[in-house]
Order: C-alpha cells, then structure tokens, then sequence
C-alpha cells in the first residue's frame, strides 16, 4: 500500500426490511463524503428511512462506471472516504463496481468491506438445497442459445447453481435449463425479507411448466445432480419407446422421458430422437 489516504467502503444495504442495515454500515453511510449509488432517488429514500444525514450522492451504474473512477480517485487522493451501495443487497456481485474496486486498488487506497444483506446468499440458505460448492451467474444472458452455453459448462459440475431471472423470463430460463441440465431440485425465492417473502420448491420440471405469475425480485436455486443411479440403457430404451408412442414432437418427447429418467438430460434424449429419426425438430 502506498502513503495514500482515503478508503472505498462497500457496504450491503437491506434487501427490503429496514432492520438489516448493521450499526456500522449505518455509521460509515453517515460520515462518508461521497457516496456512489445506482440510483440516487433510491438512496435518498434509504438515508431518510435510516434517519443517517443525507450526503452527497453520485450516481454509478454499468454504462458509467469507468467514466465515474477519475473522480471517485481524485476524492480518495484528497483523503476522502467514499461508500459504494447498490439499489438493494451486497453491490459488485451483480451490479456495477468491479471495475473501480480494483483501479482503486492500483491506485494504493485501501477497499473495505461491510458485509451484510445478499439475496443469493439469503436464497441459497433457506432452499433446503446443497449449499456448496455453488456458482452464481447474477442474471442469466435473454437469448436461449445463450443460457444453454451459460449453464452447459456447469452441467457436471455437480455443484448447485443461483441466478437472478426477471418474471417474464422466468418460465423461459427453467425450460432450458431442465433441457440442459435434466432433472434437478429447483427453489424459487422472491421478495426476500419483505412482507411477501416466498419460497417455491418443486422440480425443474414441475416449475417450468407451471404458469407462474410472480411479483418481485427472484432468485432462482438449482440443485445439484440427482444423487441416484443414472437410468439403465434398457430403461431409456423403453421410456423412449413408450413416449415415442404417445405422440408429440420430438423435444416434447424427450422432456416427458427426462421427467421418467433419472440422470439423463432433455438434450441427449432429444438427440437421440432426432438420429433415430434422421430429422430436423419440428
């Protein structure tokens, strides 16, 4: 560390409930010079629920964060201190602040966390599911192709993943990731901490099809791999058989046989028609 002075404090604000808020962040908010927010209206509105004395509020997201960090280093040169919030939890997880942590570290100033509110970890202790190891995508890419490749690299991992989903793209996401991923354990956390806090727990197959018309902020939990026998060869010869009788096109197929199959995923049952037929999807 050089003889600079000034510290960037990060420090997590309440997802919802006010209580959340820990003494010291509460003391850090109040004394700091500067504080970078995503949305300033926002902030203000904490600050005056928090009774902390309002301060000077700059605002800091993705498209101007790297134009803000001049700025944000003139002030720790001076020895000013400057906090970074989020509009709600734990910020650079999934939000802007990356990039200025560490060009303040380059620069010498010291980087000190407060720790407190976070909706993945929020969500991911009270799933009921395996808690390590886990992997955090923040929110899932919006094109299909885009989160197969995103959540194929982790398909074996074995390990449990959390993202954040918008509710018009909720269904959508748990479609894929069931054809990815093949049958797994699956929590839907919404409004964590608020009054209309909820947990909905079910499988990826079961989730994906149901009309879910969800209010609020969500974070999604999927469970590792089915800890049981992956199917026998014979058994997803039959299975295939049966629901290849049923009718249907061939990824609805493979989607019936996957909710039979243990350890077989949507994608390899769905190709497996497809060889067999010598046919593109319809």
């Amino acid at each position: 560390m050089s003889e600079a002075k000034g510290a960037l404090w990060v420090v997590a604000t309440p997802l919802g409930n006010p209580g959340d808020l820990s003494p010291r962040a509460r003391d850090i908010l109040g004394r700091v010079g500067l504080v970078l927010c995503e949305d300033t209206r926002r902030a203000a509105r904490l600050f005056a629920d928090q009774d902390i004395p309002p301060g000077r509020f700059l605002s800091f997201y993705d498209h101007n964060e790297e134009g803000r960090i001049p700025q944000v280093l003139d002030h720790l040169a001076a020895g000013g201190e400057v906090a970074l919030i989020s509009d709600a939890g734990t910020p650079v997880l999934a939000d802007p602040g990356y990039l200025l942590v560490r060009a303040v570290r380059e620069a010498g100033h010291a980087v000190r966390p407060v720790p407190g509110p976070s909706a993945v970890m929020a969500a991911l202790c009270a799933s009921g599911l395996a808690p390590q190891p886990f992997v955090f995508f923040g929110f899932l890419p919006r094109k299909s192709g885009d989160i197969r490749q995103t959540l194929g690299r982790f398909a074996l991992a074995g390990c449990s993943l959390v993202f954040f989903e918008r509710k018009d793209r909720l269904g959508k996401s748990l479609a894929v990731a069931l054809e990815v991923l093949g049958e797994r354990d699956c929590v839907i956390a919404r409004e964590l901490t608020k009054t209309h806090e909820e947990f909905i727990p079910g499988r990826l197959s079961d989730l994906a099809s149901r009309d879910l018309e969800l209010l609020g902020e969500i974070t999604v939990v999927v469970g590792p791999a089915l800890s049981k026998p992956v199917a026998a060869q014979d058994d997803v010869d039959r299975v295939l058989c049966e629901e290849l009788a049923s009718g249907g096109k061939p990824r609805e197929v493979a989607r019936r046989a996957a909710t039979r199959l243990t350890g077989v995923a949507v994608k390899d049952l769905y190709e497996r028609i497809l060889a067999g037929r010598g046919e593109a999807d319809g």
